[in-house]
């Protein structure tokens, strides 16, 4: 088995602060715990590494372009620098398939840390918004630098939290001052209602909160309208209901649905819209792979679409 190499992932476009904080990293003399650390950086950016300045002193730094990045070329400078950890400042114009893509055996993501100038990132988002959904989903931490006190931070907040909820986000306003974001997360509808109802419009807050916490929904009767898919290969009474979510961008619009259990006489067609209400049971089924939420239906009927417009469900 190769052994196994933490990388530390800082990813963002140019100039939204990277180098400076992989220069202060270094600089740190809690990162110099002994191992030999390769630099790798996969973009040329405005502002130069100091290493004369680095706490870490067993370190190598390596500049690769897209050509080269691919299993052979990283293995033979991590094997040629006796890498044991690897620091990569990537490109905030590639998406991360192609370094996961190249990375070789043995190397794991330790951390993924994402930076962005708070004086752009809402027109990235706007006119790149891939590239950005990119940078933040897999991100432990997010961090705006360059934030102003006119800015509002819950314009950035609800952008992170539309692709994950998982990073914490810090805001790093001109003059130095860090502020953590403390803002809070509710869900757009009362779960803890007799009957927990899901408005067309908040069907992607339900469909990735059930998805990721089902265990809380166990028992819950739930009502919402959604799209039938069906399957041959599922038993009478048994179908999927959902809606199209998009995540990102058009590219990345899919059917996300949630498989449901009635009577066998109960009968729907695929692309027929319905209201239904069912009670929730986080159980094994063997369309997800093992545990997820199972819709045991009391009611089911045939329904008006969602105007067209309107039917691809948003975060925002």
């Amino acid at each position: 088995m190769p052994k196994e190499i933490p990388v530390y992932l800082f990813l963002g476009f140019l100039e939204a602060g990277k180098t400076k904080f992989i220069q202060e990293t270094f600089q740190d003399p809690r990162f110099n715990s002994g191992e030999r650390t390769l630099l790798l950086v996969a973009e040329e950016g405005e502002e130069e590494y100091d290493p004369a300045k680095f706490a870490v002193k067993k370190f190598s730094v390596a500049t690769v372009d897209e050509q080269g990045l691919n299993v052979q070329n990283l293995g033979r400078i991590a094997r040629e620098c006796g890498a044991e950890r690897v620091v990569v400042e990537f490109n905030g114009m590639l998406t991360l398939d192609k370094f996961f893509d190249a990375m070789p055996d043995g190397w794991l993501i330790a951390q993924v840390m994402t930076f962005f100038d708070a004086n752009t990132f809402l027109n990235y988002n706007a006119n790149m918004r891939q590239l950005v959904f990119d940078k933040i989903q897999y991100a432990d931490l997010v961090v705006f630098n360059r934030f102003k006190g006119e800015m509002k931070q819950e314009d950035f907040h609800k952008i992170v939290r539309a692709v994950s909820r998982r990073p914490d986000i810090v805001y790093e306003y001109v003059g130095g001052k860090a502020v953590y974001d403390e803002i809070a997360d509710p869900l757009p509808y009362d779960i803890d209602a007799p009957v927990v109802t899901i408005e067309d419009r908040d069907y992607a807050y339900f469909y990735r909160d059930i998805r990721e916490e089902g265990e809380k929904y166990d028992g819950k009767t739930v009502s919402f309208r959604g799209i039938v898919a069906c399957d041959r290969k599922m038993k009478a009474g048994t179908f999927a209901v959902g809606r199209y979510v998009m995540t990102c961008c058009a590219a990345d619009i899919a059917y996300s649905g949630l498989i449901c259990s009635a009577d066998p006489s109960v009968l729907f067609e695929t692309g027929e819209w319905v209201a239904l209400t069912a009670r929730i049971d986080f159980e094994y089924h063997k369309l997800y792979g093992g545990k997820g939420p199972v819709l045991k239906v009391f009611t089911a009927e045939r329904t008006k679409p969602i105007p067209e417009g309107e039917d691809i469900a948003t975060f925002y």
